[in-house]
């Protein structure tokens, strides 16, 4: 197997979704011995059903190069949510994680916060990272299953503001004592979260234009949607740089990459990326070893551990 040693700085993950909390838990502590970082949980709140809505990645692909993919468990040629996918409540699972692990950092990837009030977003939040001993990052969005939506009672396009107002609300929460608040979405007077100031590092998703904009100006790190090529990877992170110098801001960019291979993954280092995430299923397939198949990745792409491989 060809090996390579990674650029100072990068960082590698693991993103998940459509796993039960008892393969999300061997998954990270596979991941957490080979050496890898952090590990994102995705989620969707329900399955409505008989939908029509697309997401964003999928008509952006297109139906002729869906049917031509060459992988037939890419997300972009079926559906995200049906009957069969096992949806778990993200921030009870990764305490879950959490207990079960010492070192990995945690990450929701993204959450649905649209659909949540930012109160409860934010105590469950500072929970976790109590629990996680400072290893939490919230990774949040604005959605795009309109059907879910309208089964929780939410406007569908109220989501973009809706999550602008949330995050303004996070971090005045997440500062300690009581404080207001009056906007559009939501009003409160003398609330308070946490006594004293709880550190919750936030990430947005989305590869629109204005998520890359929200990112940008509001945001601690950005994690992109679906798994872009390698041109759109290149574009995505040139935008949110660009949109970065205009802000002032510095925001970190956390890439999917679809095959963990030295041949895939040394294009990306060279060309500047500092965090790649790889879906779980693609280090580890279903029926193979997950511990094996976690070092046997980790050692090819030169990610240092400090636990032996397995035999």
């Amino acid at each position: 197997m060809t090996t390579f040693e990674p650029a100072a700085g990068v960082r590698f993950g693991i993103s998940a979704y459509d796993v039960s909390v008892s393969r999300l838990v061997e998954v990270a502590q596979a991941a957490e011995a080979a050496g890898f970082e952090h590990l994102w949980l995705g989620e969707h709140l329900i399955d409505p059903g008989d939908y029509a809505s697309t997401h964003p990645a999928q008509t952006k692909l297109g139906a002729d190069a869906a049917a031509a993919a060459v992988s037939s468990d890419d997300f972009r040629t079926r559906r995200i949510v049906e009957t069969s996918t096992r949806l778990v409540d993200p921030m009870v699972a990764l305490a879950a994680v959490g207990a079960q692990t010492s070192r990995i950092r945690l990450a929701t990837g993204i959450y649905l916060l649209a659909l949540r009030h930012p109160l409860v977003t934010a105590r469950a939040a500072a929970t976790l990272q109590e629990i996680t001993s400072g290893r939490f990052m919230l990774g949040v969005g604005a959605g795009w299953l309109r059907e879910e939506f309208s089964a929780l009672g939410v406007p569908f396009a109220q989501r973009a503001s809706r999550v602008e107002e949330s995050i303004a609300i996070l971090r005045q929460a997440w500062q300690g004592g009581r404080f207001d608040y009056r906007g559009r979405h939501f009003c409160f007077e003398g609330v308070q979260v946490s006594p004293k100031p709880v550190d919750v590092p936030l990430v947005t998703g989305g590869n629109s234009p204005g998520a890359i904009l929200r990112a940008a100006r509001i945001a601690d790190g950005w994690f992109s949607s679906a798994t872009p090529s390698f041109e759109e990877a290149v574009e995505l992170r040139d935008s949110l740089a660009a949109n970065c110098r205009a802000e002032g801001r510095n925001v970190e960019c956390h890439m999917r990459v679809r095959h963990p291979t030295p041949e895939v993954v040394s294009r990306y280092v060279e060309a500047g990326f500092k965090s790649l995430v790889f879906w779980a299923q693609d280090v580890s397939p279903p029926g193979t070893d997950t511990s094996v198949q976690f070092h046997k990745v980790a050692t090819s792409l030169g990610i240092r551990s400090t636990n032996r491989s397995p035999q």
